[in-house]
């Protein structure tokens, strides 16, 4: 959906309430604006009053009714206040999943023969993709470093035509140089893409940067609630259009019921996040000074790796960081994780409430080595930890005593 009001004035709290809320999504032609959200258009049929109207019909035009697979005013709502929160966004396209997202698209500029170039830090289903579905359409994909500016141009080639970021990894944490690493795929004619979905746009304005195309898991912070999938992708409009058209070839459409969920969330996201930002911080903190750590995956804390580049571009952060033990095994990392009581043990995060999973990372890296550099080698057992809304003081004490339950294991 176009972004139809300039809201490049308003903070970013401000535009997360009123994005999105048009008066004739919001009511009816005789009372516009008469409820705060908009409605839940379940339809797969859209029915026009007679053959003249039908012949009449836009070609193809974003917010017009003409079939259910091209969206009604729930999922309307949902793309534009996305766009409306994304500085420098054209329009916003919806995906049934993050996943999704990146494959709609990495299809739209992809062709076979070409070579894509993906941070070695990148999300595990991004690179089972790479290796998997795009292989299999013919286009080879190569890592780099996600830390090297030298390592991605040294990957270059002439059948290079695209480049997936992550920052921060979601598993190890790297902090990239995006503007840098944007920059330098502009200049050969490489098209950026960035999986924003840690920082959101309210952390990390990813076109604002540089970037062609931001893609991110709305399941996430989004939804904030761990209750509904979805995925999207902002872009100008150039690639906005061309997203728009692969996506619709591909029958992709999202459900009016989860997108009206989707928009719930996005009015708290601002609050979540900083509530969550700042347990994490305190987390990671306390952490830092603890004997069984052996490092702290957190770019948000002063003296992580990363911390500069985040202190320089991002304006916001979120509950999501790694740490690392010293020493131990698996086994021990086990019994620490099962004895958190107050963490449920799940693959996600954004959501209210705090998870924690192992990070095994040495299997699937192909560029960059695990453990990170400065890390001695039986320092290699990682937790991930996404912390929610509950009180800093009780999910510190929950650590606390589980890793009791990891020294009582070695």
């Amino acid at each position: 959906m176009s972004s139809s009001d300039n809201m490049s004035d308003l903070g970013p709290g401000t535009r997360g309430v009123l994005a999105g809320r048009r008066e004739e999504w919001t009511g009816t032609p005789d009372h516009p604006g008469a409820v705060v959200n908009p409605a839940v258009w379940r339809a797969s049929t859209h029915l026009y009053p007679d053959m003249a109207a039908l012949r009449a019909h836009p070609a193809n035009e974003d917010g017009r009714f003409y079939y259910g697979r091209r969206g009604a005013p729930t999922q309307w709502a949902l793309a534009e206040a996305l766009t409306q929160i994304e500085p420098g966004a054209a329009g916003t396209v919806l995906y049934p999943s993050g996943v999704a997202a990146i494959a709609g698209v990495l299809l739209t500029m992809l062709r076979p023969g070409d070579v894509l170039l993906m941070t070695d830090n990148a999300y595990e289903p991004s690179r089972v993709m790479a290796r998997g579905l795009l292989r299999d359409f013919g286009v080879e994909t190569r890592w780099f470093d996600p830390t090297s500016i030298g390592a991605f141009e040294a990957a270059c080639c002439d059948r290079t035509k695209a480049v997936l970021l992550e920052s921060p990894g979601s598993l190890t944490m790297e902090v990239q140089d995006v503007p840098a690493l944007a920059a330098a795929a502009k200049a050969r004619g490489i098209v950026s893409v960035l999986d924003n979905t840690w920082a959101s746009p309210l952390g990390f304005a990813g076109l604002s940067h540089g970037v062609d195309i931001v893609a991110m898991s709305l399941t996430k912070h989004v939804s904030g609630h761990s209750d509904c999938m979805m995925g999207s992708a902002s872009a100008g409009p150039d690639w906005y259009r061309k997203l728009r058209l692969r996506s619709q070839g591909l029958g992709l459409v999202v459900s009016p019921d989860d997108a009206s969920l989707m928009l719930r969330g996005l009015r708290t996201m601002k609050m979540r996040l900083e509530a969550e930002t700042a347990s994490a911080l305190a987390i990671a903190g306390w952490l830092e000074g603890r004997p069984e750590v052996a490092r702290v995956l957190c770019p948000m804390l002063p003296g992580s790796p990363g911390h500069e580049l985040w202190a320089r571009d991002f304006a916001g952060g979120c509950g999501l960081f790694s740490f690392v033990l010293k020493g131990g095994s698996s086994a021990a990392r086990d019994a620490l994780i099962d004895a958190l009581a107050l963490f449920g043990i799940g693959y996600s995060w954004g959501g209210f409430e705090s998870l924690a999973t192992p990070v095994d990372p040495a299997s699937i890296r192909t560029a960059s080595a695990w453990p990170l550099a400065g890390m001695a080698m039986e320092d290699r057992f990682g937790v991930r930890l996404s912390i929610g809304l509950e009180d800093t003081a009780d999910l510190i004490a929950d650590i606390e005593q589980a890793l009791g339950a990891w020294r009582a294991a070695l």
